[in-house]
């Protein structure tokens, strides 16, 4: 895929760069794979809002996504790279030999027409899901299970991957995009090759309009607002002084906020970079 920047016509062309979306292949979802998708402008049960800044945005259809890849042993061919508005990167629509079609995430390279396949006799090649005691050492994957038939849960947006650096017994050692290294049973599925649309974190709406159509509403600063409101609010002029904490007080940039006791903590080898 590419980014295309656009003529300066207007001011919110100026600074725009975004996908040229050259990779999709089909205009229109498939019907038996959508579910409604409600927005909660940020309010719980009671019409009390509960997360600031969320709210507007276009109307969206869920993309019921296959995160757990188990139908094991039967190929299944490529139909179409779709674009999907909930998340960042592409999807595949595959069919499958008995007639099922299913959505997955497009891994980077995943062409119309390509055959893939899940599970022991899968070989290692891009789009295919292997358990995590079959993939070679030293490659790249997305898509990986915490939990042996969990479903996908780690690196799963636009150009993420990890990659499988050991295998210690029943664990396999991989190193997350985080740079986070650990272990994860070898009993887990995790699918060959990285996420699709890696220039997502290069694109730039070039407007306020944008992030609009996304539903976010504008974010006001905590500086900007009276102490009543904020920690890091008051002052005279435009004082900016105290120390960075949220609405609640609670610290932040800094304060590690993960549970010591964590039971998943015996798992992890060495911790993320800051």
């Amino acid at each position: 895929m590419a980014l295309k920047k656009l003529r300066p016509l207007t001011p919110g062309q100026r600074f725009k760069l975004v996908s040229d979306f050259s990779e999709i292949t089909a205009s229109k979802p498939e019907k038996s794979l959508l579910a409604p998708r409600s927005k909660s402008g940020g309010r719980n049960t009671d019409g009390k809002m509960t997360m600031r800044y969320i709210g507007g945005g276009h109307k969206q259809k869920y993309r019921i996504i296959d995160f757990k890849r188990d139908k094991d042993g039967i190929p299944a061919k490529v139909e179409t790279i779709e674009y999907d508005p909930n998340r960042t990167a592409r999807i595949a629509l595959v069919v499958y030999k008995d007639g099922e079609k299913r959505y997955i995430i497009a891994p980077q390279g995943l062409q119309v027409g390509q055959k893939i396949m899940s599970g022991k006799k899968a070989t290692p090649e891009v789009g295919n899901t292997l358990f995590l005691a079959d993939v070679p050492l030293g490659t790249t994957i997305h898509n990986i299970e915490l939990r042996p038939g969990q479903g996908a849960a780690l690196a799963r947006s636009a150009g993420s991957y990890a990659q499988l650096s050991a295998r210690e017994g029943k664990y396999a050692v991989l190193r997350m995009p985080s740079g986070e290294v650990r272990m994860i049973l070898t009993t887990c599925k995790a699918t060959i090759g990285l996420v699709s649309n890696p220039d997502h974190s290069l694109e730039l709406s070039g407007k306020a309009g944008r992030s609009r159509w996304l539903g976010r509403r504008p974010r006001t600063r905590a500086v900007a607002m009276n102490p009543v409101d904020h920690p890091m609010g008051g002052g005279e002029g435009r004082a900016s002084g105290g120390h960075p904490r949220s609405r609640k007080g609670l610290k932040a940039k800094g304060l590690k906020t993960r549970y010591p006791k964590k039971a998943s903590n015996k798992h992890i080898i060495e911790r993320r970079k800051k």
